[in-house]
């Protein structure tokens, strides 16, 4: 059975409240996994080259992201660690299998003891072996997102687990918000089931335009997992609102991926042209906008050591 992931984000906006009633409706309208961001405003890590946009020969070589506004908006919308674990604690209470995405290595230890046995990878941290490793030590299963990251650094990754023997899936990703319906390259899951037999899309489709459309495809054309962002409030009231379910959505989604293939079929030619142009290519490189974010997103938290600076790709002790 597709195990849908709803990624509650920071669309909670750090109040518990809502927090609680986003997994009450996730587990309502048919979701298996709620998932949280462990994400604290202290380990953002400050660096020069995104304090502003930088253009060199007319070609935009870095994005602006200032670390001070950037810290201010995400010391508003952070978790404690007694906060994370109430999630667990409800979504357990609730029969909402509890997620998380860890997002540096010193954070592994304080997650793994809120109880939860599978972990979320972020695309960025695909290639970050120094961090799978740690996370592959303490929990029993990874789910790796796979957007804006280089074939070699898949290639790299999906040896180490498959050699330790490690239970987890890969989930194709494309790393643009939001993500254009021809940009989602689903035939690019054929590529990572050359790696692992469980694999998934994690996809930010603009919910306003495109609905749940690129989801419904990716069950039709044979998933494990779909994650999307999730959110009880309207689309203007947080950042991720625009590429973020309603719990509406979430039932369509849900309702689907429970027809059979004939009938699944049918849905899928009179609701979702598209069908075609999102299939894509199963070979693609990195459009310059995924490789802009990748710049930023890759080492956006780090983790602090008698004042080094440890990213997770670096094979250190922590």
């Amino acid at each position: 059975m597709i195990k849908i992931i709803v990624d509650f984000c920071q669309n909670h906006r750090g109040d518990p409240v809502i927090l609680q009633e986003m997994i009450h409706q996730a587990k309502e309208n048919g979701a298996a996994y709620g998932k949280i961001q462990t994400i604290f405003s202290g380990d953002l890590t400050f660096r020069q080259e995104f304090e502003e946009r930088r253009v060199v020969n007319g070609k935009v070589v870095s994005i602006k992201r200032p670390y001070k506004q950037e810290y201010k908006r995400l010391k508003k919308l952070e978790l404690s660690y007694e906060q994370q674990a109430y999630f667990v604690s409800e979504c357990n209470k609730w029969g909402l299998k509890p997620l998380t995405t860890c997002f540096t290595r010193g954070s592994v230890h304080n997650i793994a003891n809120l109880g939860m046995d599978t972990i979320k990878v972020a695309s960025y941290d695909c290639g970050s072996l120094p961090l799978i490793k740690d996370l592959a030590e303490r929990f029993k299963c990874l789910i790796i997102s796979t957007g804006a990251t280089f074939d070699n650094e898949i290639e790299k990754t999906a040896s180490y687990l498959n050699h330790i023997k490690k239970d987890y899936a890969f989930l194709h990703c494309v790393t643009i918000y939001p993500t254009p319906l021809k940009s989602i390259h689903l035939n690019r899951i054929n590529f990572l089931k050359k790696f692992v037999s469980k694999v998934g899309l994690s996809e930010h489709t603009l919910a306003a335009k495109d609905g749940v459309k690129a989801s419904l495809a990716a069950i039709y054309y044979g998933v494990d997992y779909i994650e999307r962002h999730f959110t009880i409030l309207k689309p203007e009231e947080t950042k991720d609102g625009p590429v973020s379910i309603t719990p509406t959505q979430l039932k369509e989604v849900v309702g689907f991926s429970r027809l059979n293939k004939d009938d699944q079929k049918v849905y899928i030619n009179e609701n979702v042209p598209e069908y075609l142009i999102i299939l894509g290519s199963e070979k693609r490189s990195l459009t310059d906008e995924e490789k802009l974010n990748r710049s930023y997103y890759r080492g956006r938290f780090s983790t602090r050591k008698g004042g080094t600076v440890i990213y997770n790709w670096e094979d250190v002790t922590i």
